[in-house]
């Protein structure tokens, strides 16, 4: 005989989370998504990630109600199913804007103008880390790393790229969003709503038009790596070789002829020490004691 959530919370003496239910619209068509989610995975808990994006798309935000709806559909507790939800920062806790605007403050991008660019957008639409605009419009956070640091500094709409920002262009772009008007991305996706990406984050079909065809590359920094670990570019700079190592004359052309007050890296210029130093020879090294 199965057990309910609500059944299973009580006898671990948790306290039932009360929560209001869904319309019965709205139920129905959440629990024909919940179907098609859970049936991509052999155990049905692997489908908690997604089905909280999904009733994220329904309100911006994963509430009580939605987290107890978690629950229902895959014969959970609450308290699993709030583990999960506040452990990740890609669900948002309480109402959130239709855009959230992220800065990367990492290490890069902080150094290249994401904290001054943190600060303008404070400034220009006054509120603070997580906070949102009186009109529901733009929430402003700060974001780790997202693995763009060849455009730093880069903003993040709904996930989506800005890449090379500046205070100026960030106060633009956040005045274009509140207005409706059109805003594009570097590179990715068209722009959507939060409730629109949280739907596509369940794993159902983007629909936003030249969104399959859309993508990204490495910038410029990465891209040459790239072609140095496959040998397409230019070889690195050879120093001179040091007096009286063998050399190919044949390939003198190509390698850099260093003039005589010309700064040798450490590892290329001979050192005095005691151990390359004939005026100095170093002996047997004392016993202590002695």
């Amino acid at each position: 005989m199965t057990t309910s959530s609500s059944e299973r919370g009580v006898s671990l003496g948790m306290p039932e989370l009360p929560a209001p239910g869904y319309p019965d619209d709205v139920r129905v068509r959440l629990e024909a998504d919940a179907r098609e989610i859970i049936a991509r995975y052999p155990d049905s808990r692997s489908a908690l990630l997604p089905l909280l994006h999904l009733v994220q798309s329904q309100e911006g935000h994963v509430t009580r109600t939605g987290m107890r709806f978690c629950a229902d559909v895959l014969g959970l507790t609450t308290a699993e199913v709030t583990a999960v939800a506040t452990f990740y920062t890609m669900y948002r806790r309480k109402p959130s804007g239709d855009y959230q605007v992220g800065v990367c403050t990492n290490t890069l991008c902080a150094v290249m103008g994401g904290d001054a660019i943190f600060e303008a957008l404070q400034e220009h639409l006054g509120v603070g880390n997580g906070e949102t605009t009186d009109d529901g419009k733009v929430t402003l956070e700060h974001i780790e790393c997202n693995a763009a640091c060849d455009f730093a500094p880069v903003v993040m709409v709904n996930w989506e790229f800005f890449d090379n920002q500046t205070p100026a262009s960030v106060r633009r772009l956040v005045d274009d969003l509140r207005a409706g008007r059109p805003v594009t991305p570097t590179r990715g996706a068209p722009m959507c709503t939060f409730k629109e990406t949280a739907r596509i984050l369940a794993g159902f079909p983007d629909e936003r038009e030249g969104a399959a065809d859309a993508g990204g590359s490495a910038g410029p920094a990465s891209l040459v790596g790239l072609r140095l670990a496959r040998g397409e570019a230019a070889p690195a700079r050879v120093v001179h070789p040091r007096e009286g190592a063998p050399h190919d004359t044949a390939r003198d052309t190509s390698v850099h002829q260093p003039s005589p007050t010309e700064h040798l890296s450490s590892h290329d210029a001979p050192q005095e020490t005691s151990a390359s130093d004939p005026s100095h020879p170093a002996g047997p090294a004392a016993e202590e004691g002695e």
